[in-house]
């Protein structure tokens, strides 16, 4: 069996334009976080294309369900919803077998965390946390309680919109994505700081997920779609391998 090195070689190098400056005041945690110093571009190397393998046998059964994963003497307070979506890389190929890891605040806007001091209750049968695997065609889905919007220390009176927060680790560190999903209409996201850093309205929309009538659960949740996008590769093709005429776009 090939690695993954050996198939695919080195990542490509993100493409900056898109990304927020690390150096953004509006956002004031970023003035003690950015760098000093200009990044210096490296080759990728072994330990960086390479990446850890995860199986179905790490996870339990009630990992990519925040519904019941943490409930202990009843259900979660809350909307339910159901997120699902696709993981591909820069080529439009699914990625298989990446680890999809989410975290996220209760219905009221409260993490489950010591450092939480925000006015609204803990729910004791929610625990925020859950995680997934993606299939042969790179789909995720898990189920959640819809997260509430949150005050935070910025500036007077700024508010985060609704998200989760995603961790994606694909066939190679280099790779490993962390980000956040906000949802479609949500107010809160044309003011929000940590948004406003991003500098391309087209990038801004690609963190957004729109609702997807289609893959609610009747009675139950609405449902949400969140497709993610990780760095390309350098592939090297052999004459056996399959290549797409018109592979997927990622959003």
């Amino acid at each position: 069996m090939k690695l993954p090195s050996q198939q695919y070689g080195e990542f490509y190098q993100r493409d900056r334009t898109i990304h927020p400056p690390a150096y953004a005041p509006a956002y004031k945690t970023s003035v003690l976080r950015s760098p000093q110093k200009s990044l210096i571009s490296l080759q990728n190397s072994l330990s960086e294309v390479t990446g850890p393998v995860f199986g179905a046998d790490e996870l339990g059964p009630l990992d990519n369900d925040l519904i019941m994963n943490y409930a202990k003497t009843g259900l979660p307070v809350g909307e339910r919803i159901v997120v699902h979506g696709h993981v591909l890389d820069e080529n439009g190929h699914p990625v298989k077998n990446a680890l999809v890891e989410v975290w996220q605040a209760n219905a009221g806007g409260r993490y489950r965390h010591r450092n939480d001091t925000y006015i609204a209750p803990i729910d004791p049968n929610f625990g925020g946390c859950g995680r997934v695997l993606t299939d042969e065609n790179g789909h995720y889905v898990y189920r959640t309680i819809k997260p509430g919007p949150y005050p935070w220390r910025n500036n007077v009176n700024d508010w985060r919109p609704a998200h989760v927060h995603y961790s994606i680790s694909g066939s190679g560190w280099a790779q490993r994505l962390v980000t956040q999903m906000y949802f479609e209409g949500d107010p809160l996201i044309a003011s929000c700081p940590i948004l406003r850093t991003i500098p391309s309205e087209a990038a801004v929309r690609q963190l957004i997920a729109p609702l997807d009538r289609n893959a609610g659960i009747q009675l139950d949740s609405l449902a949400y779609r969140f497709d993610i996008v990780l760095r390309g590769s350098r592939a090297t093709w052999f004459e056996n391998a399959v290549q797409p005429d018109d592979p997927m776009q990622g959003e």
